[in-house]
């Protein structure tokens, strides 16, 4: 079963999984979309999250997207 989630609001605030110190597994930026696969959480930023977006959701059992932050 594949599940998508994003932050939900509580109040006037949001709260977020992803910090600053969660980083892309591909370039090192900061993470913002993280995905499981094969029992493994793969980290991404904005950029290669979009990249691979097509291909991991196929194969991925959670998406979890906070790329919204960034409109911050």
């Amino acid at each position: 079963m594949n599940t998508l989630s994003t932050p939900t609001e509580t109040g006037a605030v949001l709260e977020y999984r992803l910090t600053a110190t969660d980083r892309c597994d591909s370039c090192g930026a900061q993470a913002y979309i993280a995905a499981e696969v094969n029992g493994s959480e793969l980290l991404f930023c904005a950029h290669h999250g979009r990249k691979y977006e097509e291909k991991l959701r196929a194969i991925a059992t959670s998406w979890h997207d906070e790329t919204a932050r960034l409109a911050e």
